[in-house]
């Protein structure tokens, strides 16, 4: 994670947003969610103002989102991040259980992308020979 910059200015949900990849209804979502491992700061007019710290925060969240984390799982690790120190072992342990699930779905994917390189080798060969003999047929 980037360091803070404490003399950044603060950003506004839109900014965040794009620099996010998320909408502004999921950065609400993340917050009213306690995603967040920390407050978001709001204007005296009640517009929310995040910090470069939020923005690193949230693009873990995305990374950790888009290979299929589990909302309560991403729950529990902000919760345990806000906590501070002391419980680092848990954290492993969640993202250690996080990783495996994502091997296995690797595992998952090549297999099935042997199966599809296999059948593109063999209409590749039929059409290169211009002979659709021997491909499925549900007409035969």
């Amino acid at each position: 994670m980037a360091t803070v910059d404490t003399d950044a200015e603060p950003l506004s949900i839109g900014e965040v947003a794009e620099r996010t990849g998320l909408s502004v209804h999921a950065l609400r979502f993340y917050e009213r969610e306690g995603l967040l491992v920390g407050p978001v700061q709001r204007t005296a007019g009640g517009r929310r103002r995040y910090t470069t710290a939020d923005v690193d925060w949230l693009l873990i969240c995305v990374k950790l989102r888009g290979t299929g984390m589990p909302l309560a799982d991403l729950k529990r690790f902000a919760e345990l991040v806000r906590h501070g120190p002391g419980n680092e072992a848990e954290r492993l342990r969640l993202l250690d259980t996080h990783q495996q699930r994502i091997e296995a779905q690797i595992r998952t994917l090549e297999e099935c992308r042997s199966v599809i390189a296999w059948k593109v080798g063999v209409y590749a060969e039929h059409l290169a020979r211009d002979d659709a003999g021997g491909l499925w047929d549900p007409t035969v």
